[in-house]
């Protein structure tokens, strides 16, 4: 399995052989569905919390007699039905996040892989270095590759290029260490440098 390498023109220059084991498996969609929904709940807060009728100041006398006033029974003004009361089953902090084993989440990076190989949707560069900050050069590269929605894989992330890259919508730049199944879905289409592919495929084997 091999596919196009490209330099920051958008022309062909080499190929790069891949590893089946790791870009020719056989997707897993249901492992896929567990680590997005893992990273989605490992990143909620989960700080909202209102307080129950228990909770809330006030409300400890009854607000009038049981009987004999003609208006509804009430124990207290705390009560759901109040304005200023308490909140029925009441949203409470919690934390979302859980757990998955080691070999599930590579199963599930590399099905993500395989698919952007299948699809067509991974572009390989030899190299993705600028020397200086201009966010008009990451717009050149964008154009040369033909790409409007993308992530951008490199082995270690270059300043100038994490900085040309901020300030344009739909574009992402990221290391090897920090990619996970829910970014490469995200976005559209995968770029990564030549150094980065490699270092999958040795981290991953």
């Amino acid at each position: 399995m091999t596919v196009n390498v490209y330099n920051l023109e958008g022309k062909q220059v080499s190929t790069l052989e891949l590893k089946e084991s790791i870009f020719g498996i056989e997707p897993n969609e249901h492992v896929v569905h567990l680590a997005v929904v893992q990273y989605l709940a490992n990143n909620r807060q989960g700080t909202k919390g209102t307080k129950t009728r228990a909770e809330v100041r006030g409300g400890g006398r009854k607000p009038w007699r049981q009987k004999g006033t003609g208006r509804a029974r009430h124990g207290s003004i705390r009560s759901p039905q109040w304005t200023g009361g308490g909140v029925v089953f009441a949203p409470k902090q919690r934390d979302f996040s859980f757990k998955l084993n080691k070999k599930v989440k590579r199963l599930a990076l590399k099905s993500v892989l395989t698919t952007r190989v299948t699809k067509e949707k991974l572009i390989v560069l030899d190299n993705l270095a600028f020397e200086e900050i201009k966010t008009k050069q990451m717009q050149n590269v964008l154009s040369a590759l033909d790409i409007k929605k993308a992530l951008f894989v490199m082995d270690e992330p270059d300043e100038n290029v994490v900085l040309s890259a901020r300030n344009i919508p739909g574009i992402k730049t990221t290391g090897v260490n920090a990619i996970s199944p829910y970014e490469i879905l995200k976005y559209d289409t995968m770029v990564a440098t030549v150094e980065a592919i490699n270092k999958i495929q040795e981290v991953y084997t």
